[in-house]
């Protein structure tokens, strides 16, 4: 999509270590038109194509996910979580994702409440650094049985 391209050429900055950091609009700051154009393009690239979930992971992923979700009809969208919390219940699908931008592993969990074997996904997240999230949010999907179609 040419306007995220040219938005990461003006707006993005590459740090040490060749890390493009976007947090001026997609992951600290979130420019709520660019998400709603990204999610239009996806739908338009995704069109015909059964999608009644879309995954992502927290955080910076969330905003993205849920602007894009309305432009599927407004399929829900559930996010793994990095974190067991109180208000977490019943069975979990889990994984191990290593985060490059905290350079630590975290379990991360699903509800199998929310993911399963009907699900035709989409994965939706900020930024592929080196595919660990992607790589997590896939293991759980196909533990799920659930479907990624994209």
């Amino acid at each position: 999509m040419q306007e995220l391209e040219d938005r990461i050429r003006h707006d993005g900055i590459v740090k040490a270590g060749n890390v493009l950091k976007v947090d001026a609009f997609l992951n600290h700051q979130c420019d709520v038109e660019l998400f709603d154009h990204m999610g239009a393009e996806w739908a338009r690239l995704f069109e015909g194509v059964e999608i009644n979930k879309i995954l992502t992971i927290e955080a910076s992923g969330i905003g993205m996910a849920c602007i894009a979700a309305q432009h599927f009809g407004g399929v829900p969208v559930v996010f793994a979580k990095k974190a067991q919390s109180i208000n977490l219940d019943g069975e979990m699908y889990s994984t191990k994702i290593q985060s490059f931008t905290h350079g630590r592993i975290f379990d991360v969990i699903v509800s199998k409440k929310f993911l399963s074997p009907e699900d035709h996904v989409l994965i939706i997240d900020d930024f592929l650094a080196n595919g660990c999230a992607l790589m997590g949010l896939l293991e759980l999907a196909n533990e799920a049985g659930a479907t990624v179609e994209g």
